[in-house]
């Protein structure tokens, strides 16, 4: 009887703790990559990225498989995947943090804004970055939103002298992420 006591004790914990985790595996990944000077715009965006966020102790991870990533054009899109991201050798991009200072307790339907903070890999190569990220909740959801800027040399991503002119130094990146209970 002890037995079946701790079994199901050990179940019910572990339930418990697994529930304060959120995730998605269709969230949105955005860049945008324009010069003024462009004629076409340079940007793509891909709807798989998975994420996983730990309500109880604001751990937020992300994975996005680069070759995700959709253009309006194939052409735009093999380039970006053979020659910039290199997506055979480099097949994922990810992000492992922390939302800074989070308390559950105080999540609203309103946009609340935090601190986000942790290890950015594009590339293969990893820089910290500190950023805004804006949570709200509805219903047993919770909507993470998150707009930033990396550095292409920052990441050992470069640019042909043929193109320099179009596409920017500097990429802005827009994530959206909608998670739920597993």
């Amino acid at each position: 009887m002890k037995k079946i006591a701790i079994i199901t004790l050990c179940f019910l914990a572990g339930t418990t703790v697994f529930s304060q985790k959120l995730l998605t595996r269709n969230g949105a990944v955005k860049f945008e990559a324009t010069m003024p000077s462009a004629l076409e715009e340079i940007a793509g965006s891909n709807a798989t990225a998975s994420c996983i966020f730990n309500e109880t102790t604001g751990d937020f991870v992300t994975l996005v498989l680069v070759k995700g990533f959709k253009f309006k054009s194939p052409l735009m899109e093999e380039h970006f995947n053979e020659n910039y991201l290199e997506s055979s050798k480099f097949p994922k991009s990810t992000f492992k943090g922390k939302v800074l200072n989070f308390d559950k307790s105080k999540l609203t339907t309103s946009k609340t804004a935090y601190e986000l903070e942790g290890d950015l890999t594009i590339h293969g190569i990893t820089k910290k970055i500190k950023t805004k990220i804006y949570l709200s909740k509805d219903a047993n959801k919770v909507n993470a939103q998150s707009d930033f800027s990396v550095k292409l040399s920052d990441y050992n991503i470069e640019i042909p002298s043929l193109v320099k002119d179009k596409i920017s130094k500097e990429v802005k990146l827009s994530t959206q992420f909608i998670l739920g209970e597993s």
